[in-house]
């Protein structure tokens, strides 16, 4: 059985860290183990994450890809897999994950993320995200994406590949405050396929709640259309704000 290490990075996630948490502990079989990276949240997140059978750690500063690269240096299982503190995972991941990187031509996959609120399902939101797996590589990078099988996945849609692999390619790139997800793709499909399992992982529709999903669809197709283009991800960030 592989050994699975999930990774949560997490900032003020008081309002959905203890759901994803008590997912977890429904995995059949079992997470080898749960590593929780706070980046100095200033509500309960913390005291939340010590409740349940976790390692729990703060980075000095805030940060998704230092966070995560964090928690990959503590992590010790054979497969790593990041999850967002409102993120919702079947409960046979460690399962589909042994299963999917026992294939050495796959070098990390991740999720179709359905997008979802206390009364609404983002159908829309949802399909556009699943959509955007293939047609970004294919647009801005259609050699890559029918030579390496290059597919750009996000954070909210679970990414997994081995813990080998990972630091084979140096990790997230801590200096991009956002695509550093989608980054992450692009180095690892040089060492084999990127999939996107046919299965499925509810993350919060929070986001989309605030902005209203004609702007969110355009955000999200416009930050990453842009940087696809080679303009700053630092510069971007400033169109995508933190909701909370």
């Amino acid at each position: 059985m592989s050994q699975v290490s999930i990774i949560i990075p997490v900032f003020n996630e008081a309002n959905y860290l203890g759901h994803t948490l008590r997912c977890l502990q429904t995995l059949d079989p079992p997470a080898y183990e749960t590593i929780v990276v706070d980046g100095g949240s200033t509500d309960a997140t913390v005291e939340i994450a010590t409740q349940y059978p976790t390692t729990v750690i703060t980075t000095p500063q805030r940060g998704r890809a230092l966070q995560m690269n964090t928690g990959a240096k503590l992590a010790t299982g054979e497969i790593l897999c990041f999850v967002h503190g409102d993120t919702l995972v079947p409960h046979d991941l460690v399962l589909v994950l042994g299963q999917t990187l026992v294939n050495p031509a796959i070098s990390g996959g991740g999720f179709i993320s359905i997008m979802a609120g206390g009364q609404t399902t983002r159908w829309g939101i949802t399909l556009h995200n699943a959509l955007k797996t293939y047609y970004a590589p294919l647009i801005f990078r259609p050699q890559r994406f029918f030579k390496d099988g290059l597919r750009v996945l996000f954070g909210d849609q679970a990414i997994f590949c081995r813990r080998c692999d990972f630091w084979t390619c140096d990790g997230f790139d801590i200096t991009l405050p956002i695509m550093e997800d989608a980054d992450l793709c692009l180095r690892l499909s040089k060492l084999g396929r990127i999939r996107q399992l046919n299965r499925v992982v509810q993350s919060s529709d929070r986001r989309v709640a605030q902005w209203g999903p004609l702007k969110a669809n355009f955000i999200y197709f416009a930050i990453g259309s842009l940087w696809a283009m080679g303009v700053s991800a630092t510069w971007l960030k400033q169109f995508y704000e933190d909701v909370r």
